[in-house]
């Protein structure tokens, strides 16, 4: 188990933590969350040894293996999928065992390393690499590509997919899901929840901290608090219990008065002195409570539009993409024949690369239309936020002379007292509008950014990724404001709380197109989860007949492809023979297409009961007994599906094969 006894932590001048005490047990799953600044991050560090504590121990197995996200960018030109898989520590050891042994000449270790490599998965360590990759967003074509052929983004789910590689016993995630889009969260998010050791994560996104913690961890005011179950039972534990922390400051207040107002009045009486005196010390000893501090709540809103344009945009025959530097003409969606009308709320759905941002990019003008027309209604006002608007703040330059800059360049006009006020309504108060924006967080970057936007008073909000660096609060702030908005709004997030709270209707991007989503986030992440699925098996299958082909010698399919010999029949005896042959053939396959339809109807009931079972896992009332029951039939249901795909993959295979036989 993990145990912080009685520590204490200073960064600088700072605490971070005082006499914090905390046991984590073997496979819990833990949410740490707390305001920004808190020490969630130093905490970390901590248990990672990078920093020491002033004072008191923690304690965790020796053997235990630490998997966590390398926050550096990495620049290397190995390929992708040899990076992760060097996240894969226990391997490499042995494989470093292996290439000693190899150079020693020693035949005993030899065999010691190939068992070891045995025992770390060595022998399908690159398919579940590449499945890795596959799931948080990379296509095929990129598995071997060079690491710094990547955006900052991608290369930073590298080194989340490298972290995961990791057999670790304790994983910590520092806001893992900042650089995914929806799709590779739900991926994220399922294979989190088959993880098996402790894991630690530290995220915003409520409804990922729900589904994959069932303990949450609160720093607050140097002080680590327990609660068991996930995010949503913590608010309601925690609203509780600050509800009877306050009736009991209030009682030991109106206590405290009662045995002050006797020493007061009697403390000068010789005949009442020994009682005045028993009052004092009993007021001494008193452990005084503190009064419920909790940080401001952060509300702000969006100012009325000047005005109301109906339709806000018409799309006809639209094609986005761009033009490649030979001038190429590259076609992401076409043909897309929609309306955006005044009060909508939209959210854009779509798998990576489907082309999201190059609609969102398109709209707003940073990509040309490369056919058909999108007509604005008259007077519309886009107010854009791209996680890149962060980028190209001017890191110099304070709040208040971004401010200055908007109001006289885009208006509305304005004094600068005028500005300093509306900044401190976005929590820039004294000498923080004036501190340069590159020494602000990137909480603190977003919330400058949002005010600008808000200042600009637009019709149409187009907002792609707008939380990646907001807290909880932040992020409710942002939901409550989008809500009371009059005008449009245009939302692309992995956010799914803000997308259920904001969103009343969904497009689809996929296949080259936009299409509606008749369904709500539910449908799309079962949706998501079998697109992954499918390309995870389609992988393994790949993988399967590569080995095989590699065990049988066979030329590389690149170099050489196989080639069927036929003989061609001779007499119409030969056709009824073959005939013949290919009914024996169907009648075999019958029974296995037959077990294969009766396992996806399984699956399916068995993902059903999967959901319903983790739903009652979050519900109140339930005793330790039924919640053990529930974990216990949760792992069955794993297990089960785990043998069921494992069955259902090779008779795919089995009946590929017959299906790629010549005809007789």
């Amino acid at each position: 188990m993990l145990v912080l006894n009685q520590v204490s932590l200073r960064r600088g001048v700072k605490l971070v933590l005082s006499q914090a005490s905390v046991t984590l047990q073997p496979g819990e799953k833990v949410g740490l969350v707390g305001r920004n600044g808190a020490g969630k991050s130093s905490l970390f560090s901590l248990l990672t040894h990078r920093l020491q504590s002033d004072a008191g121990d923690v304690s965790m197995p020796p053997r235990w293996r630490i998997g966590e996200v390398a926050q550096e960018m990495p620049e290397t030109s190995e390929g992708a999928t040899d990076f992760v898989l060097q996240g894969d520590t226990r391997l490499m050891e042995a494989q470093a065992q292996l290439a000693q042994a190899e150079a020693d000449d020693d035949g005993h270790a030899m065999g010691d390393a190939h068992h070891a490599i045995s025992d770390a998965g060595g022998f399908d360590a690159r398919p579940r690499a590449q499945a890795m990759l596959l799931g948080l967003g990379f296509k095929t074509a990129e598995l071997d590509a060079p690491v710094n052929s990547f955006s900052g983004g991608w290369r930073m789910r590298l080194q989340l997919a490298r972290a995961l590689m990791c057999p670790a016993d304790l994983m910590l995630l520092d806001e893992p899901t900042n650089h995914l889009d929806l799709d590779a969260l739900v991926w994220l998010e399922a294979w989190l929840k088959r993880f098996e050791g402790t894991m630690i994560v530290i995220s915003h996104d409520r409804e990922f901290l729900d589904a994959i913690t069932n303990v949450t961890l609160h720093l607050d005011e140097t002080k680590l608090t327990r609660y068991t179950g996930n995010y949503t039972a913590f608010e309601e534990m925690r609203a509780e219990r600050l509800t009877q922390a306050a009736a009991g400051y209030a009682k030991q207040q109106e206590r405290i008065a009662h045995l002050q107002k006797f020493i007061d009045r009697f403390k000068a009486k010789a005949s009442k002195a020994k009682q005045a005196q028993s009052r004092v010390k009993a007021l001494a000893r008193m452990e005084k409570l503190g009064p419920v501090l909790t940080s401001a709540d952060f509300q702000f809103e969006f100012r009325e539009p000047l005005n109301l344009p109906n339709p806000m945009l018409a799309f006809s025959q639209v094609a986005c993409g761009y033009r490649s530097d030979a001038g190429t003409e590259i076609r992401i969606i076409d043909s897309i024949n929609r309306s955006v009308l005044a009060g909508q709320r939209i959210g854009i759905l779509g798998a990576n690369g489907q082309g999201k941002s190059t609609l969102v990019k398109t709209i707003v003008g940073d990509l040309p239309v490369l056919a058909g027309e999108i007509t604005e209604g008259k007077g519309l006002s886009i107010g854009y936020f791209a996680q890149q608007e962060l980028d190209v703040l001017s890191l110099d330059d304070g709040a208040l002379m971004h401010m200055i800059r908007l109001a006289r360049d885009k208006g509305p006009q304005a004094r600068e007292q005028e500005l300093r006020d509306f900044l401190g309504s976005f929590r820039f108060v004294g000498e923080m509008v004036t501190q340069p924006v590159g020494t602000l967080s990137g909480g603190e970057k977003a919330r400058l950014v949002l005010a600008m936007l808000v200042w600009q008073r637009p019709n149409l909000l187009l907002m792609d990724e707008p939380t990646n660096h907001l807290d909880l609060t932040t992020r409710e702030a942002l939901s409550m404001a989008l809500n009371e908005f009059e005008g449009t709004v245009m939302l692309v997030s992995h956010d799914r709380a803000l997308l259920r709270e904001v969103c009343d209707e969904f497009w689809l991007v996929t296949a080259g197109a936009v299409q509606p989503f008749d369904g709500d986030l539910d449908d799309y992440q079962r949706w998501l989860l079998e697109q992954s699925r499918d390309a995870t098996r389609e992988q393994a299958k790949g993988d399967k007949a590569r080995r095989k082909r590699e065990a049988a010698g066979a030329v590389p399919a690149a170099v050489k492809a196989p080639v069927a010999v036929v003989t061609a029949p001779s007499r119409g005896s030969d056709r009824k023979a073959a005939a013949g042959a290919r009914q024996q053939v169907g009648a075999e396959l019958k029974p296995l297409r037959k077990e294969l339809a009766a396992i996806d109807q399984r699956l399916a009931g068995l993902q059903g009961e999967r959901s319903a079972c983790e739903a009652s896992m979050t519900a109140s009332g339930l005793t330790p007994a039924q919640r053990a029951e529930h974990g216990k039939r949760l792992k069955q249901i794993g297990d089960e599906i785990d043998t069921l795909e494992a069955r259902w993959l090779e008779l795919s295979t089995r009946l590929d094969a017959h299906s790629a036989q010549p005809a007789g």
